[in-house]
């Protein structure tokens, strides 16, 4: 690829990245902030922005794996070791997601004293469980469908499903008929965030716009896919803006405003918006290296690693969220914001550097500290 060619890739590591810093301002504010705060109205828009980092989170999953499997598939389809490293990474990105949620950092007191309630807790589907779910149903997808034109109509037959069904499905409760960790991915009923339905059609959306955005580069018609793809944002965002507001009510869909399908229209309008600010920039001003982007590439470890910080239990079962959960101010909120970001930042850097520089000792710390965790959690 040339030079150019690189720049132009790099808009969707922005994007990533971007999403990625805001979202550890989410984290620090929702959890520390005083409640009060909570119900003021220039939160409620705080709230309607950080809302997009999931969205966003999800499309780049979609957009990056089309990319990536281009020169894979036939690798993919013959089960050879791509196929396999491919399916590691979703595994990873499922464990890791599991992980997180674990009741306990003990084996014997998971299963001596967690309540029916804490495995509710850890069967949720959160944005790495519905990452790791959507990741699975575009790769399966791509290994039985050979045809481009085909695999295209099978993501947008997936995402509109995920969008239409879900305010049919949103308020039944599932455990009645079926085992909690499936039940966890259907909908919001018990703690999941993040379900399949809706969530399940941005990814799908942003493997679909990766198969567009492919086809022009390969006949370099880019400024196309530019116009149309700011039609379509533009046109998802009025038309979900104005119909929103309509006191329209259909038979048998939630009143919930998460399944709602024009909330859902208008949030992919903004992410495309913020797909093209982030093409114009990295076009613009050819960035190759920030500190975006070293965040971006490692997203996965920024993301858990600051959900430790915040939520970790480090002494008698107890954390920062606990010590300080809903005691700070806007200003303390910023700061410790700004200050996090900065660790994550240098992380970022520093494991960024080790895996191209020392790839070994990377692999051997990684599969170190994968050992480490498992024998703790097992004798604790």
């Amino acid at each position: 690829m040339t030079s150019r060619g690189k720049v132009r890739l790099i808009f969707i590591d922005l994007l990533r990245g971007w999403a990625t810093l805001v979202m550890i301002e989410v984290h620090v504010f929702n959890a520390f902030i005083v409640p009060a705060i909570k119900e003021t109205a220039w939160f409620s828009v705080l709230n309607f922005i950080n809302g997009l980092v999931a969205p966003s989170f999800l499309f780049v999953a979609g957009f990056v794996f089309v990319i990536a499997s281009q020169r894979k598939l036939e690798d993919f389809r013959t089960f050879g070791s791509a196929f396999w490293r491919q399916l590691g990474r979703i595994g990873l990105i499922w464990v890791i997601g599991y992980a997180l949620h674990l009741p306990t950092f003990s084996l014997t007191r998971t299963l001596q004293e967690t309540t029916a309630s804490g495995w509710l807790q850890f069967c949720q589907s959160d944005i790495l469980h519905c990452i790791g779910a959507g990741l699975m149903v575009v790769f399966l997808g791509r290994i039985f469908i050979k045809r481009d034109r085909v695999y295209e109509m099978f993501l947008l037959a997936v995402a509109v499903l995920a969008v239409l069904v879900a305010p049919l499905i949103w308020d039944i409760n599932f455990l009645t008929q079926i085992p909690a960790p499936m039940a966890a991915y259907l909908n919001g009923q018990h703690y999941s965030l993040f379900p399949l339905f809706p969530w399940l059609g941005f990814l799908a959306f942003g493997a679909l716009t990766a198969t567009a955005y492919s086809r022009s580069r390969a006949v370099e018609q880019e400024a196309r896919f530019l116009k149309r793809t700011t039609v379509v944002a533009t046109t998802l965002i009025l038309a979900g803006a104005i119909l929103f507001g309509l006191p329209i009510r259909i038979p048998g869909y939630s009143t919930d405003i998460q399944p709602n399908p024009l909330f859902f229209a208008m949030r992919l309008g903004i992410v495309l918006t913020l797909m093209l600010a982030c093409w114009f920039y990295a076009d613009r001003r050819k960035t190759e290296r920030s500190f975006v982007l070293d965040v971006s590439r490692e997203s996965l470890l920024v993301y858990a690693a600051h959900l430790v910080v915040i939520y970790g239990k480090y002494w008698n079962g107890r954390g920062l969220a606990d010590w300080y959960g809903g005691t700070l101010g806007v200003l303390q909120c910023i700061l410790a914001t700004l200050g996090l970001v900065l660790v994550m930042i240098l992380f970022s850097r520093f494991w960024g550097k080790l895996k191209r520089d020392r790839p070994t000792y990377a692999r051997a710390a990684f599969i170190a500290f994968c050992l480490g965790f498992v024998a703790l959690f097992a004798i604790l």
